[in-house]
């Protein structure tokens, strides 16, 4: 049987957008600056409060050495990049890291399964995905920027109202 652990309130929300031209000369990101409000620690969570600011973010991306074509979902405490995938490029790529320090953050969860994205992430990765589905052209996808703005879970007690524990 499934112990189904507390889940706080979600809420999302835009705070910015910009492209990212890396210094390869060829490499380019999308990136999407998302705050969760309502949490106990808004410095970890909402950019206008967080001590990393999106400026200091951008000049440590700028410099990771980061190859490819494809998006970011930067929250203050975690960064997900996606890229098409260089093997088959059909493929949407995901690697998190915690934002602060641009280090590699592994998120093993119950029974061996790996978190996909939270609704912010999970809906900007869909939008992306279709743009690239449906660009014919690196640039015609690099011209598309997602307008989803705010991102709210209705109830984060689903789960533990239908598997209660015993």
């Amino acid at each position: 049987m499934k112990t189904i652990k507390p889940c706080p309130p979600y809420y999302a929300r835009l705070e910015r957008f910009t492209v990212l031209n890396m210094p390869d000369g060829k490499s380019v990101y999308k990136i999407y600056y998302i705050s969760r409000l309502d949490r106990d620690k808004p410095e970890l969570y909402e950019w206008p409060f967080s001590q990393l600011t999106q400026e200091s973010f951008e000049d440590s991306f700028l410099a990771g050495g980061y190859e490819g074509i494809g998006f970011v979902i930067a929250f203050p405490h975690v960064t997900k990049i996606f890229q098409f995938s260089a093997d088959k490029e059909t493929i949407l790529d995901v690697k998190e890291y915690i934002t602060a320090q641009m280090q590699t953050r592994e998120m093993p969860k119950i029974d061996g399964f790996h978190e996909f994205a939270c609704l912010a992430e999970a809906l900007i990765a869909a939008e992306e995905y279709k743009a690239w589905a449906s660009a014919r052209s690196v640039d015609e996808y690099l011209a598309y920027r997602c307008d989803l703005m705010d991102f709210p879970v209705l109830s984060n007690i689903k789960l533990s109202e239908y598997w209660p524990a015993k």
